[in-house]
């Protein structure tokens, strides 16, 4: 019998709010949420690229698929969702 191993990517944003300073108010997070999260799964999230390229490109693809499947988030302005999209300029 196989045991399943523990993902390291499980609960990686448990703790992480805006009075803590890893989500900005903005939308999306800040440079420690980054951090933090970078280091609880050994990712490698990078800033927003507003200014365009492949990975903006890929982001507002994904976001707007979100758009799609949480119709209620997309519906409020202030949704972490719509912030986020602004900030990318999608």
């Amino acid at each position: 019998m196989a045991t399943k191993k523990a993902s390291k990517k499980k609960g990686a944003m448990k703790g992480c709010t805006i009075k803590n300073g890893c989500k900005s108010k903005k939308g999306g997070l800040t440079a420690k949420g980054r951090k933090s999260i970078n280091r609880k799964t050994g990712s490698n999230l990078k800033a927003p690229q507003p200014g365009g390229g492949a990975r903006k490109k890929s982001y507002c693809a994904r976001s707007a698929g979100q758009m799609k499947k949480f119709p209620k988030a997309a519906k409020d302005p202030n949704s972490r969702l719509r912030k986020a999209r602004r900030r990318w300029k999608c």
